[in-house]
């Protein structure tokens, strides 16, 4: 009996890889698409210097949590939200929207394992 409550505490234990982080996965993927709308819309001139500037540090911000509440840190996911935040605050919606794409990969292949 002790054996098989050990090996279901060992199986719970190892069920809660990567699919823990999926919520910050999703957060992460969501504050760099709108990272990407926030650029976009500066380099057209639609929107006011200081509020670019004060969402890119809250987005930065954000996206560093989502980074250190990740459970398995040294994945590819984590490795793809730490290339997001080594971008430069004025990166190209285009290279953000690449990482995206990618957390989305993820995301998605998650869920359907």
């Amino acid at each position: 009996m002790r054996r098989l409550l050990l090996f279901a505490l060992l199986l719970a234990g190892c069920s809660k890889g990567p699919e823990a982080d999926l919520a910050s996965i999703s957060e992460a993927r969501s504050l760099a698409a709108e990272w990407a709308l926030v650029n976009e819309q500066a380099a057209k001139g639609q929107l006011n210097a200081t509020y670019v500037h004060v969402m890119r540090q809250e987005l930065r911000r954000q996206l560093e949590t989502s980074a250190t509440s990740l459970k398995q840190p040294g994945s590819r996911y984590g490795a793809e939200i730490r290339a997001v935040l080594r971008l430069p605050d004025d990166a190209a919606p285009q290279e953000l929207r690449a990482h995206v794409a990618t957390l989305k990969a993820i995301e998605d292949s998650l869920e359907s394992a």
